[in-house]
């Protein structure tokens, strides 16, 4: 029955899904690196679907100036892996990844390094490169960068396998990017909600990319996804260099009425605490809706955030995790 149901989904969101995937199977898999050099320069950035290649802008990743420095990431399954996308930095130091190697295995002896050798960067590529070679099986992709005093920044890494190697999955994606933002009150010209579904995670207000309502009673944010999906996962990530304590016990909830401005649909999870400049995943039983709230109950408070991403629940196989693709 269960393998019913997967042709089933699969078959009623083409626009999700894919059989077959020839999509990035990099995005949002877990990613690390040999040493983190900035605050904002976590591996993770390099599979956040963002090819933007300022770094100040919160995209990319960095390390310690070290000896070998590499990255990794875990595809969480054997592929026969026959492309990789790099996006290099571009506002400074693009030459820093001259020398750096992609390497594809199932090893993780010497963190991933010793895997086979699927293309060296002898030249220093410019923006977003393509790198095509002949297929290696592989559950590991690392980018090692060889030498002394080295220092390895990605701004995206997408990599993709031939079509038979794939089973039929849909890759997750952030519902909120394509939604409409609305809040209780806006602080300033540079609060508005929807800057919290920019696709950007820049923690910074003055960068004007987070929401901020007034000081008010019960504030609250929503997005309006367009249409009901089974939700299971929401991303909130705060405020860096100011106040992260505001968002400390707002509610998420999630449904299809507005009463009390959605205030009133299902709770989802409570958010405790985001460490500033952080990013927390809330994940909890699949609820159906197509507002999704973040409020926050009080006298005297204030809400801000500068990203809230939403995903689609998940069904399971034998094989493999295969995403939620249908919309009610």
């Amino acid at each position: 029955m269960m393998g019913v149901l997967v042709i089933l989904f699969l078959t009623l969101s083409p626009v999700l899904c894919v059989a077959h995937l020839t999509g990035n199977l990099a995005f949002e898999a877990k990613a690390v690196q040999s040493s983190i050099g900035d605050k904002q320069g976590d591996a993770e950035r390099a599979v956040d679907g963002n090819k933007e290649s300022d770094y100040m802008k919160g995209s990319c990743t960095h390390t310690k100036s070290e000896l070998g420095p590499w990255w990794r990431v875990d595809l969480k399954d054997v592929y026969s892996v026959s492309k990789v996308i790099i996006t290099n930095r571009g506002d400074c130091c693009s030459d820093r990844i001259k020398g750096a190697q992609i390497r594809i295995g199932d090893s993780l002896d010497n963190n991933g390094n010793n895997n086979e050798l699927a293309e060296n960067l002898l030249t220093v590529p410019e923006g977003t490169k393509t790198f095509e070679f002949k297929p290696i099986k592989g559950r590991y992709v690392n980018i090692f960068l060889p030498g002394k005093d080295k220092t390895l920044t990605l701004c995206e890494v997408e990599v993709f396998a031939e079509k038979k190697e794939v089973q039929s999955i849909c890759v997750p994606r952030n519902l909120a990017l394509r939604g409409e933002a609305v809040q209780s009150s806006t602080y300033d010209k540079q609060g508005d909600a929807q800057n919290s579904i920019d696709g950007k995670t820049l923690t910074k207000y003055s960068y004007g990319s987070c929401s901020h309502t007034e000081e008010e009673k019960d504030p609250w944010w929503r997005v309006d996804l367009k249409k009901s999906y089974i939700v299971t996962r929401v991303s909130i990530t705060n405020r860096g260099e100011c106040c992260p304590e505001r968002i400390n016990g707002a509610q998420i909830r999630i449904g299809d009425s507005l009463e009390n401005n959605g205030n009133r649909n299902k709770l989802a999870a409570v958010i405790e605490s985001i460490p500033g400049d952080g990013t927390k995943k809330f994940t909890f039983e699949p609820i159906k809706g197509r507002y999704v709230n973040i409020f926050l109950q009080g006298e005297r408070k204030i809400l801000q955030m500068c990203e809230v991403q939403v995903f689609l629940g998940k069904i399971y196989t034998k094989k493999r995790e295969t995403m939620w693709s249908v919309y009610i």
